[in-house]
């Protein structure tokens, strides 16, 4: 009568555990947390084209990822760096239209963060360059009586592939992100 139940118990054990090792908590790398910024729907860019003031202007990525240009139209921009879209348009501008055309792309406005679970006020918040996951959870008025303050869940697209880690309230946060406050079990 041991043997079975404690067979069942193993067996219950090992398929929990086997979940836990497929969970969307298991991160491939910290390093993937620490990867360039890309670019994606929300941000607000500014486009210099040196020698064209008429060129020269802000633009949003839409929800389709792409920027709209006058001359060459879209250009898409989801995924991007910053320095890849500038080499992107400059390809576009060659194709035409100048000679030698010189591109800067900065980015004026990061899309917003989000912080979901046991915090005050969970929501969608402006991102600020240096910001940290403790400066968010302080944005969204800190964190309620029931919050478990020693990891939290961030989730970040990477590779174009939503991947959670749990981190600690220091580190680095990026626009797009959503912190997760899970409760603390006693």
């Amino acid at each position: 009568m041991r043997n079975p139940m404690l067979a069942a118990g193993l067996a219950i054990a090992l398929a929990l555990g086997g979940c836990a090792g497929n969970s969307r908590y298991q991160a491939r790398s910290f390093e993937d947390l620490n990867a360039p910024y890309t670019l994606a729907s929300g941000d607000r860019l500014r486009v210099i084209v040196f020698g064209q003031d008429s060129l020269t202007n802000s633009f949003s990525v839409d929800g389709s990822g792409h920027i709209s240009m006058p001359l060459i139209g879209p250009v898409p921009a989801q995924g991007q760096t910053t320095e890849g879209l500038a080499r992107a348009i400059e390809d576009k501008l060659r194709g035409g239209y100048l000679r030698e055309p010189k591109v800067a792309v900065e980015v004026e406005a990061y899309r917003p963060f989000f912080v979901l679970g046991e915090v005050t006020t969970a929501g969608q918040y402006p991102y600020i360059n240096g910001m940290t996951v403790q400066n968010a959870v302080a944005v969204a008025g800190g964190y309620s009586p029931r919050a478990s303050k020693s990891t939290v869940e961030l989730t970040r697209v990477v590779n174009g592939v939503p991947v959670t880690y749990s981190v600690p309230p220091t580190q680095p946060l990026r626009p797009g992100d959503t912190i997760t406050v899970r409760e603390r079990f006693f």
